[in-house]
């Protein structure tokens, strides 16, 4: 396939997956493996940080007046003495460090497991279960929902759902939006409140996960952070068009998810998963 047409792919699929609940990381791996990337290629290892990166930057953008509303009460709790340590904010970063210390502790076992389809296609129907029971037992008023904003959560659900979020970072293919989702659900949260939740939560999460992974990428291929300049200008063209492109998908995305969630399920996403999931499973075992 034609290079530039590939970092448009790659860039549509890291857009429409990254926030849905269907793991972007495996249907990145999935579509590489279809068209034959090389996954131990260090630049097209490059590339898919660099469009992640791009799916991040639409989350300050879009939630950018949610995000000056909490800074402006968070400031004012902190010099009142009070109520700053259950902020919004603060619960964010206690759910992050809940995922990110054992994340880091098993970076060993992350990397082995990062390019296994076998893996991917487990985690893939096994989270469309889980989603798929979760999101039956709500429906059916089974969960008590008690917290219907993402303001009025309390430490202990922004600490679990942080312990949630492990699982997507040791088996890629479970799915960050998955399993915080889900988790906030369990945890009696609505589903707008625990969407909100888990893409506030995702911005520490990927800024750190995607650094980490670009600056070790850099240096196992270029031998230094700095060797990446001495890339020509073809390899730059194709960075810069799958981040435009992953930005614009993600977008789009972000907007409509957050409107189909207000009156609609996961049970559409847990159906995708199941299929892909076993699609996988099948293509490897023949």
């Amino acid at each position: 396939m034609n290079a530039f047409l590939l970092s448009v792919l790659l860039g549509v699929v890291e857009g429409l997956t990254e926030f849905l609940p269907v793991s972007s990381t495996a249907h990145l791996r999935i579509t590489e493996a279809l068209v034959g990337v090389d996954l131990g290629n260090g630049y097209w290892k490059m590339f898919t940080i660099v469009i992640q990166l791009g799916a991040i930057l639409v989350l300050p953008i879009f939630f950018r007046k949610r995000i000056a509303e909490f800074w402006t009460s968070f400031a004012r709790a902190a010099r009142a003495g009070e109520g700053w340590a259950t902020h919004p904010l603060s619960l964010t970063m206690a759910a992050f460090v809940v995922t990110a210390v054992p994340s880091l502790l098993l970076v060993k076992v992350i990397g082995r497991h990062l390019e296994s389809l076998v893996v991917m296609g487990w985690a893939l129907v096994i989270g469309g279960v889980v989603m798929w029971v979760v999101d039956a037992l709500y429906a059916r008023r089974r969960l008590r929902t008690h917290t219907d904003d993402m303001a009025k959560m309390g430490l202990g659900q922004a600490l679990w759902i942080g312990a949630c979020q492990i699982t997507s970072g040791v088996f890629p293919g479970v799915s960050r939006s998955m399993s915080t989702i889900a988790g906030g659900q369990l945890a009696g949260m609505t589903r707008p409140a625990a969407l909100e939740f888990s893409f506030f939560l995702s911005i520490p999460t990927m800024v750190a996960a995607t650094g980490y992974d670009f600056v070790k990428t850099l240096w196992s291929a270029q031998g230094s952070p700095l060797g990446a300049v001495a890339m020509p200008a073809h390899g730059w063209a194709l960075l810069a068009i799958g981040f435009v492109v992953s930005f614009v998908v993600a977008y789009g995305v972000v907007a409509w998810f957050m409107s189909w969630v207000r009156t609609r399920g996961f049970a559409p996403f847990a159906v995708w998963r199941l299929l892909a999931g076993a699609g996988v499973l099948l293509f490897m075992v023949r």
